[in-house]
């Protein structure tokens, strides 16, 4: 029982680092594969997952949001998200324009300085988590709140009232309009996982190592 208890473990964190892996290839090819116009008309998800986009249009900051709890060099901050309509068309795309710190009183908002005219951005096409981990119930969803805990799409799609294009565009540090955007790896910490799958195996292990000495001892 625990040495089956510790493979499953071993397992999980196996399973974390593979996906590490698995993003972060994923990355290094869409960065090979060239740059991508988005334009108006609806895209493809996932054909857009990780890959290199540029966009142009006019921030629309009357539907910005910063997501709560985000920490770059050990300090508390927030991502500034702002919906950026895209030249030409009523469609939005939201631009995740990076880190900005936190005011010593949390219920101090910082300032968000945004340009006013059009502007040409550069990024990575990303697909937000659909799972999330709350300290609290969310607002209603027909409720508009300044800063959320967690970049929802589905959310935000919900209170818009415009039609919104289905990634978030992370935006490169060389673009213009944006904050702190030291954007972590996918394969992050990727060894820890396999280093702790290991100790678990390990554990699996020494648990059957056990039991069968004491299975001796006995008879």
């Amino acid at each position: 029982m625990v040495a089956a208890g510790c493979i499953q473990l071993g397992n999980w964190q196996h399973g974390k680092a593979e996906r590490k892996a698995a993003a972060q290839a994923l990355l290094d090819h869409g960065m090979q594969d060239g740059t991508i116009q988005l334009a108006g008309p609806p895209a493809d998800a996932e054909a857009l997952r990780a890959r290199q986009v540029v966009v142009r249009g006019r921030f629309e900051t009357d539907r910005q949001f910063l997501v709560d709890n985000r920490i770059q060099r050990e300090r508390a901050g927030y991502h500034v998200i702002t919906p950026l309509r895209i030249e030409g068309s009523e469609m939005r795309v939201l631009i995740n324009r990076g880190w900005i710190p936190a005011a010593d009183r949390h219920a101090d908002l910082p300032d968000v300085p945004t340009p006013v005219e059009t502007v040409e951005l550069r990024g990575t096409a990303t697909l937000p988590g659909q799972r999330f981990f709350t300290l609290g119930p969310e607002p209603a969803t027909n409720t508009w709140e300044p800063v959320w805990q967690n970049l929802d799409l589905a959310r935000f799609r919900s209170l818009a009232p415009w039609p919104l294009q289905p990634v978030v565009i992370q935006l490169d540090p060389a673009s213009p309009a944006g904050f702190g955007r030291e954007w972590p790896r996918p394969d992050e910490r990727l060894e820890r996982h396999l280093s702790y799958a290991l100790q678990w195996y390990g554990f699996a292990a020494s648990a059957v190592l056990i039991w069968l000495a004491l299975g001796w001892r006995r008879r």
